[in-house]
């Protein structure tokens, strides 16, 4: 695309509501923060979060695939991350209910711009580059979840990076709640039985959502250990012209992605001050690096996963809670040691290595 060009569909997207500083409404979309880890194998099954922050892995069927934070990127456009999917275990009998899916779920209150269920409804423009072993074609599914509509188109895949640029109509069907639940997932579907592909892709306009129209045409990632397919520079945003991905510093978009996952490790050993409650319980406290989208579900590496520095001893914690008073902005250190000291006294929380205790608000 020309500088003319692009200036004129950004110019284009601010009239119509979009546009400018912060127009790209995916978190992460270059897939540059990772806190889960850079890669995981074995996933199949059942979905869940693994690598790349934000990005959902959807599933459900036999087929299993190694997840990676990858270097492959489309040269000259300024990522240096992409996602990359490779098939270990292969499924060619696909059972009706089987499906295969990325996904980022975006809240409502994120969403208001677009105008969705109003007269003022605006168009939405979806871009992204990939790229695959082989050609197959998959799909871009919009799925608006408050008011039960959908809409979705295909793309294909070559062996060298593709962009595709997607402007999806405007609905003035069903308003966007504006809260911090998930109204909008941006789906990419990789592999549908035929519950989800058994019909006719909608593609036309927003529709009730009818499952058997959701992935009608998709190829099938699992079709052999040989596929794999790689992802990055997402965008979405308001209006119908497609505009040059936004790329933005590290360090606001771990920001972003801290609001609905955060990991102290190793890495980040040291958690705060607290004192003796007790000869056997330390309190502390410890406000998170953001403020979540909600009260986050607290997880650790078990017993043993944090230890109080008192008087140049170490006491490791016993087995028993960790934290409490978990709210959106911070938490309560609550936890015994194996060795008991005195109360009164301060002491230094830290975490052991190779121990972690993580925070998910994720949608």
């Amino acid at each position: 695309m020309s500088k003319a060009a692009e200036l004129a569909n950004l110019i284009g997207n601010i009239n119509a509501g979009g546009g400018g500083v912060n127009r790209n409404v995916i978190i992460n979309g270059a897939m540059n923060v990772a806190q889960r880890g850079t890669s995981s194998t074995g996933i199949g099954g059942s979905s869940g979060y693994f690598t790349c922050d934000r990005w959902l892995i959807a599933q459900s069927g036999d087929g299993r695939l190694t997840m990676t934070q990858d270097s492959s990127v489309p040269t000259g456009k300024g990522f240096a991350n992409s996602i990359k999917l490779d098939c270990t275990t292969a499924d060619t009998s696909i059972a009706a209910s089987e499906f295969l899916q990325i996904v980022q779920k975006i809240e409502g209150q994120n969403l208001q711009s677009i105008g969705k269920g109003t007269s003022d409804a605006k168009p939405i423009t979806v871009s992204f580059y990939v790229k695959a072993n082989a050609a197959f074609n998959f799909v871009c599914e919009l799925n608006d979840l408050d008011n039960t509509r959908h809409i979705s188109k295909l793309f294909s895949t070559t062996t060298d990076w593709v962009k595709h640029e997607i402007t999806f109509p405007a609905d003035t069907t069903g308003a966007f709640d504006n809260d911090n639940a998930a109204s909008l997932n941006l789906t990419f579907w990789l592999h549908a039985g035929s519950t989800y592909s058994g019909g006719t892709l909608n593609t036309a306009s927003f529709a009730s959502t009818t499952n058997a129209n959701r992935a009608a045409g998709v190829s099938s990632f699992y079709s052999s250990t040989d596929n794999n397919f790689f992802i990055t520079g997402v965008q979405l945003e308001v209006g119908q012209n497609p505009t040059e991905f936004e790329h933005e510093p590290f360090e606001r978009t771990l920001e972003k992605c801290q609001r609905y996952f955060f990991k102290w490790s190793v890495d980040a050993t040291s958690l705060g001050a607290g004192i003796y409650y007790a000869n056997n319980q330390v309190l502390g406290y410890h406000k998170y690096p953001r403020t979540m989208r909600a009260s986050p579900t607290m997880a650790n590496s078990g017993a043993g996963c944090i230890y109080a520095y008192t008087q140049g001893t170490f006491r490791t914690q016993d087995s028993g809670p960790v934290h409490d008073n978990i709210g959106t902005d911070s938490l309560r250190w609550n936890f015994n040691v194996s060795v008991n000291g005195t109360v009164g006294d301060g002491a230094y929380i830290q975490l052991p290595a190779s121990q972690y205790i993580q925070g998910d608000a994720e949608l």
